[in-house]
């Protein structure tokens, strides 16, 4: 049998933690550990220093000896920490040496490096007398007080990059409508589950037409930063009522026409939900074999988002914790006009006022009536109803041929192309949406150039960095085109004629897009919304029948299915109207 036997334990005779110096064994007193040469004289400063910079301008291994030419290291060099420690010069044994060689590595950087601050104390275009200065005439762009790019506080623009980049994701939203305790969560859905969905769905069959479309004025697609046009305020009425507000609606669910019934602006938040960041929330309600989408009255729907997708996207200004009476509110007695809800608000208005100014009103060409009027324009109304057209279409949402799920959705188109074809037959249909430039300097830009020096000369900068900060914006504004059979989308390039006033436009330019092409740009696949629209049909057409929720997580990409009472979001409901406002 192998014997154990117990080795010496050295007890601490201080009574304190770990060993005793005065208590050690013999045979471990400075056992392998090597000679440092030092000096009484050297300056304890830090234990290491992995920042110290070599003159290639890369972190030197420790204890390396350094050359003679390098900046420092020669007897006349200069040092910023002050004078040469003693035995810095020598190898070290306490050097980490790497085993590979990494004097080939270099980083694939063109930016110009930032200018130092302490080299020139003079302010304005003059110098200090024999020596330039980093304002003089010719080094830097900016005027006064600006050491970097940009003028007056230019230094602020491009320095410091990352500065409380660790805040952005702190900042949390409030969720688009408020959860009763009283609802019961169905069911969760993660968005990367929602991209690997695809059904491939037909033509859609149309049923019928109403409203009536004027011409689209050619001429503002001749429009550039040089001949730009003012924004007129017209006054218009255009209606989108919700699914089940809508007579047209109604009458074909008495036919039985579908199973699910819908618009094509809800639609489209549905099958874009994996792009959206800002939150949202569908009314679903379930009446015998079929499904309603409807949106609340003063929801997300009703509004444009503005940077949606951007990296910092706007912000609202953070509320005061109820909790906390003591904490002072940190909204400004007047909005910024560039907040989240401003620029929403001031998108939404473009976005309206450039789809009626665009159009020709007085023939010629003449104004082109569908099969039906209006349904939403009573015999009371005076104001002038604007250019819109409805299309009722079907969708077939049916897996094999013996399922019978069909979508109706009401789709909207704003004008026709004259010379390209019967309108009431679907040719040279048109949608027209807006851009919308505030400030390329404040919080939320996402550093989008400035549209009046870059638009006619870089577009295709412009159009990628929309493409990027709006990508959820742009993929609902091509599905409902995709849905509404437009053969042409015009995107209109919107901007302020003063950054720091909201209420008053130019009109830049106006881009002419395909929507199939244009949702080929955008990597949007229909096939991928479909299917998520058909999870979700399936989804809620296993539950009772009643009014379900679909709620986008206002901090997470997850959409969560809620069971509700019947009187929510009605006027029975005396919570209905303590909902909170998108973002």
């Amino acid at each position: 049998m192998p014997s154990f036997s117990l080795p010496p334990i050295h007890d601490n005779p201080e009574g304190g933690w770990g060993p005793s110096s005065s208590n050690l064994p013999d045979q471990f007193k400075f056992k392998d550990i090597p000679y440092a040469p030092y000096s009484k004289s050297d300056k304890l400063g830090r234990f290491a220093d992995w920042n110290d910079l070599s003159s290639d301008n890369r972190q030197s291994a420790v204890g390396q000896p350094a050359t003679q030419n390098s900046r420092g290291g020669g007897p006349g060099g200069r040092r910023r920490d002050g004078n040469q420690a003693f035995g810095s010069g020598t190898a070290s044994a306490f050097a980490y040496f790497h085993v590979e060689d990494e004097s080939s590595f270099s980083l694939v950087d063109n930016k110009a490096a930032p200018p130092r601050r302490g080299g020139a104390f003079g302010r304005g275009r003059g110098g200090p007398r024999g020596g330039a200065s980093y304002n003089s005439r010719g080094n830097a762009r900016g005027g006064r007080g600006g050491f970097a790019q940009g003028g007056r506080g230019g230094a602020q623009r491009g320095g410091r990059r990352g500065w409380r980049d660790w805040e952005k994701n702190n900042r949390t939203r409030e969720s688009s409508v408020v959860i009763s305790p009283e609802w019961s969560m169905l069911d969760e859905i993660e968005f990367h589950r929602l991209a690997k969905l695809r059904l491939e769905v037909e033509e859609p069959e149309e049923l019928d037409t109403y409203g009536r479309l004027f011409a689209y004025d050619k001429s503002y697609d001749r429009v550039t930063t040089k001949t730009e046009r003012p924004l007129q305020l017209v006054d218009r009425i255009k209606y989108n009522p919700t699914t089940s507000d809508d007579p047209v609606i109604q009458q074909l669910v008495s036919k039985n026409t579908a199973t699910v019934y819908t618009t094509d602006v809800i639609l489209s938040v549905l099958m874009c939900a994996p792009r959206s960041v800002y939150p949202w929330d569908i009314v679903i309600v379930r009446e015998g074999n079929n499904l309603f989408f409807d949106k609340r009255d003063g929801g997300p729907f009703d509004t444009v988002t503005v940077n949606e997708n951007a990296a910092d996207p706007p912000q609202d200004p953070t509320p005061p914790n109820p909790n906390n009476p003591s904490e002072k509110s940190a909204v400004p007695e007047t909005p910024s006009i560039n907040s989240a809800t401003s620029l929403s608000l001031e998108a939404t208005y473009i976005n309206q006022n450039f789809g009626f100014q665009s159009v020709i009103e007085t023939p010629p060409p003449p104004a082109v009536d569908f099969a039906n009027p209006n349904p939403f324009y009573g015999p009371d109304e005076t104001e002038p109803l604007a250019s819109c057209g409805y299309r009722y279409r079907v969708f077939d949402l049916g897996i094999t041929e013996d399922e019978d799920v069909k979508i109706c959705v009401r789709t909207e188109v704003d004008a026709y192309t004259p010379g390209s074809g019967n309108p009431r037959e679907g040719h040279g249909l048109v949608t027209v949406r807006a851009l919308n430039e505030f400030d390329p300097r404040a919080q939320g830009a996402g550093g989008a150039p400035d549209w009046r020096s870059k638009l006619d000369s870089q577009r295709g900068a412009v159009v990628a960095t929309e493409m990027k900060n709006n990508s959820c914006k742009l993929a609902k504004w091509t599905v409902q085109s995709v849905l509404a059979g437009a053969e042409l989308m015009k995107i209109g390039y919107i901007s302020r004629a003063n950054p720091r006033d909201n209420t008053r436009h130019v009109i830049l330019s106006t881009a002419s897009l395909r929507p199939t092409d244009f949702a080929a740009q955008l990597n949007v696949s229909l096939a991928n919304g479909w299917g998520i629209v058909r999870t979700v049909t399936d989804l809620c057409m296993k539950m009772p029948e009643g009014k379900y929720v679909l709620v986008k997580d206002p901090n997470k990409p997850v959409i969560r299915l809620y069971a509700v009472p019947m009187t929510t979001f009605t006027g029975d409901d005396e919570e209905g109207d303590a909902f909170d406002e998108d973002e």
